[in-house]
């Protein structure tokens, strides 16, 4: 891979960090798409080459992806970052603008891979494992801006003869996630969790991952779609498996919040929402069944066609508590 250059969108991110550090393991030039208050992290002192702007300054998205051998499309804004519309709008119409300039700019444009979600895929009739072909209404504004996304992505690759595959990790797991990483962790080291939820998720290391997506982009085929998952564990075998690996010394999570109170939470989050006159939080009747349910996936395809493979919680358990502990408890 030496001598190829890869361009990036959410390189700052937890998920686009990783992959730009592999990246640039391998020998990859790396151009990074950066918002100008953005926080480099762990790429600070790195060898990627900046590009400041955002997924509507179509100037600076022109110049990013012009001749790249690769466009890593990560960028995107989660529920708690804004409101509803801002999350469908960016996920969605940022997605088109990136597409736009990769069949806008004068030089030729490698492959695209596209970082989506596993949210957009739910296990059906009866199944307990949710595949590729399973494809799922959205439940809330980032699923649903994700899934116009896919679709606007499969487009460019059946409309424009433009070379893109679609990637949906499930719950990434690892160093440098301020989200589900410490959630998952709180309820497994901290006596101050004493509950867990009652479903269940496919738990991926982050490193895993950004293999899986290296691996699409060396292997996939052009419109695709591939899951990249990880070991299927329901809350409670997931926070004693790391109370275990803590050295014996954490008391994990021993209540199951039982799901009646979770599934009633979601009528009172719309009720508040109306009154307030705005969605005070990215709850509902819908978010809280979900929250409820295993979402289990299979990553079958993914290992059959691009030779993928994820590791067991434990092997990303020693570095990931390094950080947590570093970060939450120092």
């Amino acid at each position: 891979m030496t001598g190829r250059t890869a361009a990036v969108t959410g390189a700052t991110g937890f998920l686009g960090s990783h992959l730009c550090e592999r990246l640039l393991a391998d020998g990859w030039a790396v151009r990074g798409l950066s918002r100008p208050s953005s926080d480099r992290g762990r790429l600070a002192d790195s060898d990627v080459e900046w590009y400041v702007g955002d997924l509507f300054d179509g100037p600076t998205l022109r110049s990013l992806v012009d001749g790249a051998d690769a466009v890593f499309h990560l960028a995107g804004v989660g529920l708690w970052s804004a409101d509803p519309d801002t999350v469908v709008r960016v996920n969605r119409d940022g997605t088109a603008n990136v597409l736009e300039a990769c069949r806008g700019c004068e030089g030729e444009v490698g492959r695209l891979v596209f970082t989506s979600t596993a949210g957009t895929r739910r296990p059906g009739n009866g199944d307990a494992f949710a595949a590729e072909g399973d494809v799922a209404d959205p439940i809330g504004a980032y699923q649903e801006g994700k899934a116009a996304a896919e679709r606007l992505v499969d487009r460019y690759a059946d409309d424009d003869a433009g070379d893109a595959v679609t990637v949906h990790p499930t719950s990434v797991f690892g160093p440098g996630d301020e989200s589900f990483t410490p959630q998952l962790l709180a309820m497994g080291l901290e006596p101050t969790m004493p509950a867990h939820l009652p479903g269940g998720l496919s738990i991926v290391g982050v490193d895993d991952v950004v293999d899986g997506i290296v691996r699409a982009y060396e292997h996939g085929e052009a419109g695709d779609h591939y899951i990249l998952g990880g070991e299927n564990l329901t809350y409670d075998r997931a926070v004693r498996r790391i109370a275990d690996a803590a050295n014996g010394t954490a008391i994990p999570a021993r209540v199951r919040v039982p799901a009646t109170a979770i599934r009633a939470a979601g009528p009172v989050a719309e009720t508040v929402g109306a009154v307030a006159n705005r969605q005070v939080f990215p709850f509902n009747r819908d978010m809280a069944r979900l929250a409820t349910e295993r979402l289990f996936y299979t990553s079958k395809k993914a290992s059959e066609e691009l030779g993928y493979e994820y590791r067991p919680l434990e092997a990303h358990l020693p570095e990931t508590l390094e950080w947590y502990r570093k970060e939450f408890r120092d």
